[in-house]
């Protein structure tokens, strides 16, 4: 900024000196820009973005993933990306298909670090502190691992979508997130217009008694039942949803009895034979069922499309019947 250099008489009238009139003559005839237009000239240039180099524009997704749970091998083959994978757990189920076409490259929190490593993955996806130890061998080993641990309705859509990102697939991982809502909102309002609740106890395992995890919990809800053991189901290890007291699932009085034991057969006979059962409702109508771990228990898309309605067609027939019948 340029200022009129400025004096005073004793008398107070102001006048220039010689310097500053030379400067000011010099201002007007000289071409100095506007500062006005100086200002608007940098907020345009403030504003300019360089055209991308060519080499910014290349999306780089992983292109050799392996799955160390069968729930992200069926989000991946949801998606129609299972090119992608190279390698699977060999608890791996969903979908069959998976069995037959992909290495099996590890068990579930045991196996041989260096079959993984053989198939040169750029992504290891496993679930749970159950794999830690596996995860950290891998990122000793330089392989970028991620870990999921999703244990509710919630947790299990968040996953889908995030391996969508993963792949570059967001698109068609929230349409899939979309349909799994759809499915859960139908259940829900079928469920409302059923004439009663019952009390459901889930089972996952028999020796000692296991009661269901959290995502299990809240299924039975949507379907329109009770969990008697819903306080214990907030805790993701199996450790703390072990039933010391043989019976106290027994006292709780489940009209509906699910087992889902984890690995092997659910046996009814067994259940009711247990001491101290006879009076059970469930035992004594005959409402003891099966539902395989494999739809129940991986925290994957099957346990939205396949476990829900089969739990709610469940608690819809027990609703409906006549009591006592």
């Amino acid at each position: 900024m340029l200022c009129t250099q400025l004096f005073f008489t004793p008398k107070g009238r102001a006048f220039e000196s010689r310097r500053a009139r030379q400067t000011r003559k010099w201002v007007r005839s000289s071409r100095v820009w506007p500062i006005s237009f100086l200002a608007r000239s940098v907020r345009r240039n403030m504003h300019r973005r360089d055209p991308p180099h060519p080499a910014m524009s290349t999306i780089r997704l992983p292109s050799r993933i392996v799955c160390l749970t069968t729930e992200t091998v069926e989000v991946l083959y949801a998606l129609g990306e299972e090119a992608r994978i190279v390698g699977i757990s060999g608890y791996t189920v969903i979908p069959p298909r998976a069995r037959k076409e992909k290495p099996k490259v590890f068990a579930f929190s045991s196996g041989d670090l260096e079959k993984i490593l053989a198939v040169q993955p750029d992504l290891v996806l496993g679930f749970s502190d159950m794999q830690a130890d596996v995860a950290r061998d891998l990122i000793k080993a330089g392989v970028a691992v991620h870990v999921f641990n999703q244990r509710s309705v919630e947790g299990i859509l968040a996953m889908i979508e995030t391996v969508g990102r993963l792949v570059g697939a967001e698109d068609r991982a929230r349409a899939l997130v979309d349909e799994l809502e759809a499915t859960i909102e139908a259940v829900r309002a079928r469920a409302a217009a059923l004439p009663r609740r019952p009390r459901v106890y889930f089972e996952e395992w028999d020796e000692p008694q296991i009661s269901g995890v959290g995502w299990v919990s809240e299924l039975i809800g949507i379907a329109g039942g009770e969990d008697v053991f819903a306080e214990r189901a907030r805790h993701p290890g199996a450790a703390q949803r072990i039933l010391a007291d043989p019976l106290e699932a027994a006292r709780r009085g489940p009209d509906i009895i699910i087992g889902s034991w984890c690995g092997k057969r659910f046996r009814p006979e067994r259940v009711a034979a247990r001491a101290g059962w006879e009076d059970v409702p469930a035992v004594r109508d005959g409402e003891l069922h099966e539902l395989k771990s494999a739809l129940i228990l991986a925290p994957g898309p099957v346990v939205i499309r396949e476990a829900l309605p089969a739990l709610a067609a469940i608690i819809a027939r027990w609703a409906v019947r006549t009591p006592d019948a």
